[in-house]
């Protein structure tokens, strides 16, 4: 069976793949075209973040899944595989612990004012630090995370070790399994009125574009800061920048942006209070090679030994 990579990922996942004597086709023109041409006759395609629409899907006469590099498939025309009831995975176990460790790294570097102290000791001038602005503890803070999946549970026990009051927007979770966590449930306009910081850990869809916009930051504290790890599009750019540039908000941690990557002049580059990273908080070396293996894996044992595949990995399973 042949299989197609697109985009590059840790040697582990196709060193599974070959072990296994699967073909391994890797995939670096994503021309429309040549992705026609080159995912004509594969079974399977492992896909990290290039776009698979229609007109793509349309040519793969053989295809018969696609496992993402990730847990987000928003580049992927799901009602296609749907209606052609060809599977799609997810790596729903690999990057929780790696993305948490970076709303975290946010959370610490925007409330300490590192690059400042950093700047003012490199600058020679260690006797001002009394002049830097303020800076906060964590310590009895109030956090509101919205979506409480694998990556909103990690984050929610590093803040509670961090002693911290960990609120939860999820309507689709039992309130009970939330308190079991430790965390307080929470409607989303009572949990932004209260939070210190805004984690989000939501999938990109129709329910969810837009879901931090103008009214939203209007009603969070001047001292709140918030933190997008999830899709870019889930927080309104526009009304961000205006919240961050009027200080509204204290600041922001942004690892995803609208368009990717953002364009050269954006308008968050002037600001000063905020925090941009390029959509990496997945891939430290750990998760990178843990992201590998798991969508090699989903492949593998969907065409092979479907009793070893983690049917959580398997997004649309009531379609097949």
């Amino acid at each position: 069976m042949k299989i197609a990579i697109l985009g590059t990922v840790h040697s582990k996942g196709l060193e599974f793949l070959k072990e296994n004597e699967l073909e391994i086709v890797e995939v670096t023109n994503f021309n429309n075209q040549n992705l026609q041409e080159e995912l004509k006759f594969v079974d399977a395609i492992l896909l990290r973040t290039s776009r698979l629409d229609q007109d793509i899907l349309e040519h793969c006469k053989n295809l018969k899944i696609i496992s993402r590099h990730g847990v987000g498939y928003d580049n992927v025309d799901l009602d296609f595989l749907n209606k052609n009831k060809i599977a799609l995975c997810i790596t729903s176990t690999s990057n929780a612990v790696s993305v948490a460790e970076h709303v975290m790294s946010f959370f610490l570097y925007l409330t300490k004012n590192l690059s400042l102290s950093d700047k003012l000791v490199k600058g020679g001038n260690f006797t001002q630090r009394s002049e830097l602005p303020n800076f906060f503890e964590l310590y009895k803070k109030k956090l509101l995370i919205a979506g409480f999946g694998r990556i909103g549970k990690e984050v929610a026990k590093r803040c509670l070790g961090f002693d911290m009051e960990v609120y939860v927007y999820d309507p689709f979770l039992d309130s009970d399994l939330i308190k079991k966590s430790g965390c307080i449930p929470i409607e989303k306009n009572d949990g932004l009125a209260l939070a210190d910081f805004v984690s989000i850990h939501l999938p990109l869809n129709e329910d969810t574009k837009n879901f931090i916009s103008q009214k939203e930051l209007d009603r969070m504290k001047e001292k709140t800061i918030l933190v997008n790890t999830s899709r870019g599009g889930i927080v309104n750019e526009n009304d961000l920048h205006q919240a961050l540039s009027s200080k509204k908000i204290l600041g922001a941690g942004m690892d995803v942006f609208v368009s990717e990557p953002p364009e050269p002049n954006h308008p968050f580059f002037k600001l000063d209070n905020i925090l941009l990273t390029p959509h990496n908080a997945a891939l430290t070396l750990e998760c990178r090679e843990r992201m590998s293996l798991e969508a090699s894996q989903n492949i593998f044992y969907y065409l092979k030994n479907m009793t070893k595949l983690n049917m959580e990995n398997l997004v649309n399973k009531k379609f097949l």
